[in-house]
Order: structure tokens, then C-alpha cells, then sequence
């Protein structure tokens, strides 16, 4: 259950009664002709539907993160290292001030990753809570169900190519791309990665299937559902 649907007297009878929630975290940035907002609408919407017969809270989704070999593409927003872990941290500990002491960050973008160790560190600064990073599309299962559909699943391809992250009035090219060479991405900067990349794909099918791509997300979301269901350190009730 999403918050933007509660009150405050929700949240505090959700606490209550059970200490887990989540806290879905994205990025907002190129992702070739597909939204901008990718990474937090699959986020947000794969804790959503993870969440949803667990009767679990959701908060909103963080819309930025790490991405600064993307700023030479217009609309991306790039927070520093410093900034984003100082939000989650904020986040954190507004969570645990509300009652909740299982929290799963569920993140939609590789940027992101760092967050992970935070949450161990915050765990042991506070010692009551239990924090778990999720990267929904790379989990074990989720990811070996995109290798064996295609093993050129990477950003803004195929892999992400969703019925709700496509924008109508940009459907996707025909074929393939391809493939950009990684390593000399990596060790641009952003004027040159945006000249090497050109869309913003990494190369590969820009889109496949729609049953396909149900079959990944349909693992998503039990991956997703199965890290809220433990295990966790148990700190009681209330």
C-alpha cells in the first residue's frame, strides 16, 4: 500500500503492526526513448506490487541518484555521492523515528548501489534496525530469467523496455544496436560518453516480446516479495 494513500494515523497503525516497509529508491536520466523516469517507475511499482497482499507500506519513490556519466544528457539529475547518502540517511531515520525497524530499499538503479553500504552502516550505528538492499532487476532469479531471454539485457535496451516506461509519441527503433564499448565509457567523461553512446542505449534489441517482458517482471515482483518475507533481525513489536 502506497503512503501517498495513508495518513499519519495509518502510518503509525502500520507500525504497529508490523515493522517493515519500504523505501523505494531510482534515478531520473537518459534511457535512450524511453522515459526519463525509468529507473523510479519500475522501482516504485515492483515494491508496489511486492508489497501489496503483504498489506506492507510503500513510501515515495527517491527520483534521483548517482549518474554523473549521463549530465551530458538533458533531463538527467545527477545528486553527489554525499548528497544522496545524506537523504537516505535523513530517510532512515524518519522511518525507524516512525516505528519501522525492517526496512528494504528497493532500488532501480545500478548508480545506486552505494546506498547499500549505508544501510549496513546504519545498522550498526542504531542497532534496532534491520536494512536490506534490493536491486529488484538484478536479483538471482530476476537476472537469470533476463540471461536466458537475452543475454544482451543492459540500460536503456530492451531490459527496461516496459509497456510503462515507453512514451507513445517515441516508440522504439527497429532491430538492434550495437553493442558500446564499456570500458571506453567508463573512462569518459560525460561530453564523450554522450557522443559514444548517441541515444543513450548500450546496445542490443531496444525492445522484445511484451509476454517476455511479463515473465521477467512476474519474477521481479515474487524476488521482490520473498526479500520482505525474511529473513530479517527481529526486534519485537511496537
Amino acid at each position: 500500500m502506497k503512503v501517498a494513500d495513508m495518513n499519519w494515523r495509518d502510518v503509525e497503525a502500520a507500525a504497529a503492526r508490523d515493522p517493515r516497509c519500504i523505501l523505494p529508491i531510482g534515478s531520473t536520466e537518459q534511457h535512450a526513448q524511453l522515459s526519463l523516469c525509468v529507473d523510479m517507475i519500475l522501482a516504485e511499482r515492483v515494491a508496489t506490487e511486492a508489497a501489496a497482499p503483504l498489506n506492507i507500506p510503500v513510501f515515495p519513490v527517491m527520483p534521483y541518484g548517482l549518474a554523473p556519466y549521463f549530465n551530458g544528457y538533458p533531463g538527467t539529475i545527477c545528486l553527489r555521492v554525499e548528497t544522496l547518502m545524506a537523504v537516505v540517511r535523513d530517510i532512515i531515520a524518519s522511518l525507524r523515528r516512525a516505528g519501522f525497524r525492517q526496512i528494504l530499499i528497493v532500488n532501480g538503479h545500478g548508480g545506486n548501489n552505494p546506498v547499500g553500504a549505508l544501510g549496513q552502516e546504519l545498522m550498526a550505528e542504531y542497532g534496532d534496525i534491520s536494512v536490506k538492499f534490493h536491486n529488484w532487476w538484478n536479483a538471482p532469479a530476476t537476472w537469470a530469467k533476463i540471461q536466458s531471454i537475452d543475454p544482451t539485457g543492459s540500460h536503456a535496451n530492451w531490459m527496461e523496455n516496459f509497456p510503462w516506461t515507453r512514451l507513445a509519441h517515441a516508440p522504439a527503433p527497429e532491430g538492434e544496436k550495437q553493442t558500446v564499448d564499456m570500458a571506453q565509457m567508463k573512462a569518459s567523461p560525460p561530453a564523450q560518453a554522450r557522443a559514444l553512446l548517441g541515444d543513450g542505449s548500450f546496445g542490443g534489441p531496444w525492445q522484445r516480446p511484451d509476454d517476455e517482458m511479463q515473465a521477467i517482471w512476474d519474477q521481479g515482483v515474487a524476488e521482490t516479495r520473498a526479500e520482505l518475507e525474511g529473513p530479517w533481525a527481529d526486534f519485537g513489536h511496537g
